[in-house]
């Protein structure tokens, strides 16, 4: 009989976590979840839900190990059958779309809060005797990019190597940034098995959609769905990004955790288009198009953003499978139904 997987993924009451502990699931791993809240919408599939603080280094210590639940589901940690997991998607993190992200007022809880979590959990890993034989995914994002190479909407530059000299937009590419590296240090000094990529607009189903961190397909699709005659748009819509659909970016990281390849590399899509066109997508898909569009003040981050998918192709041989009208339709009808009640 094969030995029974096990993976902690951590964050997984947020979309991609909770996306990444039901394809675990329905591979047959034993999951571990931890998060200050369970998923907002949908049930959790984890055999194990935990809801603790990441930024609390001692319950992050006793997180780290699994045995104990796996003998008692209500005993936490047991010294005992102290075991390390085979794997960790470390997903957690404070962040949101633009609206949340680029206003400046969350700055500083942002890089708090994230390095934070993420000098815990490898800290408690490296004080593991076993820990090196953990698999350690880490979530970055395309925000570690320089904004100097994404000044022009038509041609940005968000190849791999193009990251130094550093110089991002945000404070939350700034830590982003920051934790890549010290994956890379506890790699290095504690032979931990880190993998990194670096996420660009991931969206789909189960994710947020209103409250202020909503990216912007879902945002779009919130106003499209409610609108009746307009919608607002933030800045002149003209500035350009590309979108991943969540199955195509859990496929990606799959590939890169199974992979002897580390990363960091780029998971995202090359489909690049502007938001005035990802509004008409969304409009088409609404049946809608005679909705007036009004361009207002708001914040936008970079004018041109898109994935450069060449790294991941040579390394992985991986490409997105769904394409933007496919995932942002699939992602419509799912919003469609949370509106409506």
């Amino acid at each position: 009989m094969s030995k029974l997987k096990t993976a902690l993924v951590c964050g997984a009451g947020g979309f991609i976590g909770n996306h990444m502990v039901n394809r675990l699931v329905k591979e047959g791993y034993w999951v571990r979840a931890v998060d200050l809240k369970e998923p907002e919408y949908s049930k959790t599939n984890a055999d194990h839900f935990i809801i603790r603080d990441l930024r609390d280094a001692r319950e992050v210590s006793e997180l780290i190990s699994y045995a104990g639940c796996l003998r008692n589901p209500n005993q936490l940690f047991s010294r005992e059958f102290d075991k390390g997991f085979d794997e960790i998607y470390q997903f957690a993190a404070d962040m949101g779309g633009a609206g949340f992200v680029f206003t400046k007022e969350h700055d500083a809880e942002i890089m708090h809060n994230s390095a934070t979590i993420n000098l815990n959990v490898l800290d408690a890993l490296s004080k593991r005797k076993d820990g090196h034989k953990t698999k350690i995914f880490y979530s970055s994002s395309a925000c570690i990019y320089p904004e100097y190479n994404q000044l022009n909407p038509d041609n940005p530059k968000c190849d791999e190597a193009s990251a130094y000299p550093a110089m991002p937009d945000s404070e939350y590419g700034w830590e982003k940034l920051f934790s890549e590296r010290l994956y890379d240090a506890y790699r290095r000094n504690y032979h931990l098995q880190t993998y990194v990529a670096r996420f660009h607009n991931i969206y789909g189903p189960l994710g947020t959609w209103q409250g202020g961190r909503e990216k912007s397909p879902a945002a779009i699709c919130r106003k499209v769905i409610k609108a009746t005659d307009q919608i607002e748009v933030w800045g002149d819509g003209k500035q350009t990004r590309s979108f991943l659909y969540i199955d195509d970016c859990i496929d990606a990281v799959r590939l890169l955790i199974n992979s002897n390849f580390r990363g960091p590399v780029n998971i995202g899509s090359e489909e690049m288009v502007t938001i005035n066109e990802l509004v008409n997508t969304v409009k088409s898909i609404a049946g809608k198009n005679d909705l007036k569009v009004v361009h207002v003040e708001g914040p936008q981050g970079v004018r041109g953003r898109n994935s450069d998918n060449e790294l991941i192709e040579a390394k992985l041989d991986w490409h997105p499978n769904v394409c933007l009208y496919d995932g942002l339709k699939r992602t419509y009808k799912w919003i469609e139904e949370q509106v409506n009640g």
